[in-house]
């Protein structure tokens, strides 16, 4: 059986916000997205620490905050370091995969162009993050 995940979607792009609902949609998955358009909003978000995300899926390149300055807040806080972050990301850049392990994600997956790619790709990862145990922040 799997967990119905709380996800805290980060990333400006409105066309893939409107993706990733889309294909949890398309799998008749009962997640719930939590919507952030940049690391600001995302951490004023998190700052209520009332109702945290299973999950965080995050993207890098964002004005503002950018992923991997977000993510570095995030792990430096004795709560909210234990939300497993997926990065989702269109940067192929080495050093970007490279700083974000360093920092402490849970995985780096690349947006794909074509939309079944796309759309098998997280399902995977919603599968594998809905079967784990997880600790409740």
């Amino acid at each position: 059986m799997t967990n119905s995940l709380s996800i805290l979607l980060i990333d400006d792009d409105m066309i893939e916000i409107m993706k990733v609902n889309r294909t949890i949609k398309s799998l008749g998955l009962s997640h719930k997205i939590i919507e952030a358009h940049n690391g600001e909003e995302a951490l004023e978000i998190l700052s209520k620490k009332d109702r945290l995300p299973d999950l965080i899926l995050l993207d890098l390149n964002m004005p503002k905050l950018n992923g991997i300055e977000f993510l570095t807040i995030l792990k430096e806080d004795d709560v909210l370091q234990y939300i497993p972050t997926v990065i989702l990301t269109t940067s192929m850049d080495y050093k970007d995969v490279m700083a974000c392990y360093k920092i402490g994600i849970a995985g780096y997956i690349l947006k794909p162009l074509k939309y079944e790619m796309y759309m098998q790709k997280l399902k995977s990862v919603l599968e594998y993050w809905s079967i784990n145990e997880l600790i409740k922040a």
